[in-house]
């Protein structure tokens, strides 16, 4: 039995499979960043199967890029979990949970999510599902250009970020875009079913080193220093402003 568990955006969930199969699932919006939703998620979805975290094979949980706040949310409480119940962790990046119902379709997948800016957080994956560039942050006209000198033919659009640019991809590839409107529950899936397969195969992350995949750092604002500057044989505090 494992849990799944993504905070990657103000869509969150948990779910939980077995022997291949998600047994139970549950999906929110937050509007905050998942702090009070999350746990009594993991209890209830927990609780329905009469289970404790002792039961559980292992916990998957997203990595993003995504939100700062909530990626650290959904992370912290997977480790958290882990380390009670001296079980393994399984991280998968949220641009892969997008594509993964497409990889193996025989076209390329571009996986799209929103960074903010007007930008968006973007992976490119072949026709065979390698994929054909690292992930990056770019605006729509940028990633367009690309697509056009990396991918011939049809090719398919997904990720909560084809909201924000679906009618610039529309004109811009006509029938070629195909472009898949996003289910918030079918990313959870992807990480139980993931998480499964890398649970079977051996394959686990190291608890202590596991870390969110941010693609940039936070827009925030940064802390106004105190500096020291000595005065007359003392010390005193000047603001910097």
């Amino acid at each position: 039995m494992l849990l799944a568990m993504d905070t990657s955006t103000r869509y969150g969930g948990v779910a939980l499979t077995h022997e291949g199969r998600v047994v139970a699932s549950h999906t929110w919006y937050s509007r905050y960043n998942h702090t009070a939703e999350l746990m009594p998620a993991v209890v209830h979805i927990l609780e329905h199967l009469s289970l404790t975290a002792a039961d559980l094979d292992g916990v998957a949980v997203a990595l993003g890029p995504g939100g700062f706040s909530a990626l650290r949310v959904g992370i912290s409480a997977a480790k958290g979990l882990v380390l009670v119940a001296k079980k393994p962790i399984i991280g998968v990046g949220t641009l892969d949970l997008e594509a993964h119902p497409y990889i193996g379709s025989g076209a390329p997948v571009c996986a799209l999510l929103e960074a903010g800016r007007e930008e968006c957080a973007t992976a490119l994956f072949g026709p065979g599902g390698a994929r054909i560039r690292e992930d990056r942050v770019c605006n729509a006209g940028d990633l367009m250009a690309e697509i056009e000198v990396e991918i011939s033919g049809p090719a398919i659009f997904c990720g909560e970020g084809v909201v924000l640019w679906r009618e610039q991809i529309e004109n811009r590839f006509g029938a070629n875009a195909q472009i898949v409107r996003p289910i918030p529950a079918a990313r959870v899936w992807a990480l139980a079913v993931i998480g499964q397969e890398k649970l079977a195969a051996g394959e686990s992350d190291d608890l202590t080193t596991l870390q969110p995949e941010y693609l940039r750092m936070p827009s925030i604002g940064v802390p106004k220093r105190r500096d020291r500057i000595p005065q007359g044989g003392r010390q005193v505090w000047k603001p910097v402003r």
